[in-house]
């Protein structure tokens, strides 16, 4: 990992740990057991930090002058890798703006490699383009972030090992004893691998502004779209496609069609054991959050409340509060609310995220199209760490 991106890492980690103390300070108090742990967590990544920048420094200077540049510039790898990326992001904009030439321009050396490689079928786009994408991905659905991830080709088989049917059983015995075996059955998911494709429109007006960053415009945008579209079918998946959450086996139903109350997100929440209580969170419409706002305890406090602390700013009964648009609000026979520990989700990734550019075929509209393509497929792994409160029929 970059100096960079481990200074960075510090500095939230640093705010985190500040906050914990201010939190504390401002209602007079001592740190909450589970505070002091999390106070403990930080300082220890904290100082595996430092001694890893430490160590790195003095590698580096042990190494020979010779090891430190791969040109006579000067330039670190760090530098020239930099350097590379700010090309291609360059040879990247101007692509679609419809200037190609054999090299990046700017004033990014000649040896970085940038150039936008020509083909019969276009062009072919950066990787560092295509991980920017893949980060704003994740960055924009913590579902996909979360999921546990499989980058293979071809179809992947996952055991797991199902007690449903019985389990291993253990008890006392004696000595010339005899006694009977039991256990469960290894059982496996199977994960394919489905192409989807994300089309983006950018208009020429955008592109023609030298001023504008089409670049970043780009990402973002494809990101979104993708990012939108994957976390939908993790949710819910697609019949003959993605699975999904649609194999929920821990299902909550709701007295209600249009009301949750509190006693059935209790009966969701204990529905996972405890062992995968520690990363689970719950997952709703912005609506379904409003609503559960309302709710209050016998002594008149709300059971949901604001927590600066919390990944989203909300935290019910202790766990974070995730909202998503993909989320159906609550309504006869809708899914209204997952909770659970996403590493139960399996989500594999065929091939990283190919990338298109197309001006022809929307020049009658002045757009640029925009395409990204992906294989994937998403399946429970795990029945036990995901339960789902599901809405009355009618």
């Amino acid at each position: 990992m970059k100096f960079k991106k481990l200074k960075e890492k510090r500095l939230l980690l640093q705010s985190e740990m500040e906050k914990l103390i201010a939190s504390a300070d401002s209602e007079d108090r001592a740190l909450s057991e589970e505070e002091s742990k999390r106070f403990d967590e930080i300082e220890k990544e904290i100082q595996c930090i430092d001694r890893t920048v430490e160590t790195e420094e003095r590698a580096r200077k042990l190494k020979p002058v010779e090891d430190r540049s791969t040109a006579d510039d000067g330039r670190n790898t760090e530098q020239r890798a930099e350097e590379k990326a700010r090309a291609e992001e360059r040879a990247f904009a101007n692509y679609i703006r419809g200037i190609v030439e054999d090299r990046a321009e700017g004033d990014a050396p000649a040896d970085t490699g940038a150039a936008m490689k020509l083909t019969d079928n276009g062009a072919v786009i950066p990787q560092s383009i295509a991980n920017k994408i893949i980060e704003k991905v994740v960055d924009v659905s913590p579902i996909f972030k979360d999921s546990e991830h499989y980058n293979v080709s071809g179809m992947l088989s996952i055991p797991y090992y199902d007690d449903s049917t019985g389990d291993i059983k253990m008890e006392y015995c004696d000595e010339f004893e005899d006694g009977k075996s039991s256990s469960g059955t290894f059982k496996s998911i199977s994960l394919n691998g489905y192409l989807a494709r994300a089309i983006t429109e950018v208009s020429k007006s955008l592109i023609n502004n030298s001023q504008f960053n089409i670049t970043n415009y780009v990402v973002s945008k494809m990101a979104q779209n993708i990012a939108r579209f994957i976390e939908r079918e993790l949710l819910f998946g697609t019949n003959g496609k993605v699975d999904g959450l649609s194999g929920v086996k821990q299902v909550i139903t709701a007295a209600s069609a249009t009301v949750v109350t509190a006693d059935e997100i209790i009966d969701l929440q204990e529905s996972i054991p405890d062992i995968y209580q520690a990363n689970a969170y719950f997952i709703m419409n912005k609506k379904t959050r409003t609503s559960l706002r309302k709710l209050k305890d016998g002594d008149g406090n709300y059971l949901l409340n604001k927590d600066a602390t919390s990944r989203w700013g909300y935290t019910l009964f202790g766990k974070d509060v995730y909202c998503s648009d993909n989320m159906p609000v609550m309504g006869a026979g809708n899914t209204a609310v997952y909770y659970g520990d996403m590493k139960g989700l399996a989500v594999k990734v065929s091939e990283d995220i190919n990338i298109e550019i197309l001006r022809e075929t929307g020049a009658r509209r002045h757009i640029v199209e925009v395409l990204g393509f992906v294989e994937f497929d998403a399946k429970l792994q795990n029945a036990q760490m995901i339960a789902a409160l599901k809405m009355k029929a009618s």
